[in-house]
């Protein structure tokens, strides 16, 4: 089976961090979110991916140059323009001529979602689209999936009012496709698969959903990138240059990183190249490559600092973008 990995935008929410690199080859757990999303799809048999690219696609190609990536065969379909979820999945697959059954993903979701089940239930409902749904504490900022008995939803809300939501379980944004689907999409034009083709699919009653109680984070904030890198905290890596009195504790460093005498770096990511100055903390914050906090800083509260930039000494940074995001 082959998939569509939806990879094509801007990673807004994330910036600065995804000025000079896409969302998804920012590191997770030190290793490119990418290979974390497809390792994935590799592990219930899916061998080849077409990448929906839009945003920076060199950054992709250049990256695996065989055209490999974590076992699976990749292949490139650049929008010249973006063209929103449904077009960019329409355009992909008619770019690779995807004729039979294939799933879908958005590239910023980790999870462990059981895919193999999700095809399972989809051909024996005999639906045309199936969507895995997850359960969520606050649904209001997701596409909303109440079902019937049978798995056949009945309706599709996006982002619905706080506390108007009918049920906690939303689109996790993995589904399985028939390529009839392809044919509800118009071309030439953004199209939104949440907005217009899950609605076209219930009023045909050809829509069905699978929840799933897997583990599961929508990686493209600030809050949640820092989340999906907490689930792989784990010692420094080695090449890591300490000195005396440093404290790491439940981490994501990259290599290269120093850190100064008296430094604290607590439940945070901290990418290749950075160095973190005498008596500075960081403290539930990002940090992006080859950046520098200065002498005596603190960056502390989900606070993200770009790649290359410098800190001064003796800064406070509490829940700020820097350089500021505008």
């Amino acid at each position: 089976m082959r998939a569509v990995v939806l990879v094509g935008g801007e990673g807004t929410r994330l910036r600065p961090l995804t000025w000079t690199t896409p969302k998804q080859m920012l590191p997770v757990g030190g290793r490119p979110m990418i290979e974390r999303v497809l390792g994935s799809l590799a592990a219930h048999g899916i061998d080849e991916a077409v990448l929906s690219l839009g945003y920076k696609p060199d950054a992709f190609i250049d990256a695996y140059p065989d055209g490999r990536c974590v076992g699976v065969a990749l292949r490139y379909a650049v929008e010249d323009e973006p063209l929103d979820t449904a077009g960019a999945i329409r355009f992909a697959a008619l770019e690779c001529r995807l004729a039979e059954t294939f799933v879908v993903v958005n590239g910023d979701v980790i999870t462990d979602l059981d895919v193999t089940g999700l095809v399972r239930f989809h051909r024996q409902s005999g639906a045309e689209a199936t969507i895995a749904l997850t359960p969520v504490e606050d649904p209001s900022p997701f596409g909303v999936v109440p079902t019937d008995e049978s798995g056949r939803v009945v309706a599709f809300i996006e982002k619905p009012a706080a506390g108007e939501a009918p049920t906690n379980l939303i689109n996790a944004g993995t589904y399985v496709l028939e390529p009839s689907v392809l044919d509800r999409i118009p071309g030439g034009r953004r199209a939104s698969i949440e907005r217009e083709t899950f609605p076209s699919l219930v009023e045909h009653g050809r829509l069905y959903a699978l929840a799933s109680s897997a583990a599961w984070i929508d990686a493209g904030t600030p809050a949640t990138y820092l989340e999906a890198n907490l689930r792989y905290a784990a010692d420094p890596d080695r090449s890591c240059r300490r000195s005396d009195g440093a404290v790491v504790q439940d981490s994501v460093v990259g290599s290269g990183v120093v850190f100064g005498p008296g430094s604290v770096v607590e439940s945070s990511v901290l990418m290749d190249g950075v160095v973190v100055g005498q008596g500075s903390k960081v403290r539930g914050s990002i940090v992006g490559h080859g950046a520098t906090i200065g002498a005596g800083s603190r960056v502390e509260s989900l606070s993200v600092i770009g790649p290359g930039f410098e800190v001064a000494a003796g800064v406070h940074l509490t829940s700020e973008r820097a350089p500021a995001v505008t």
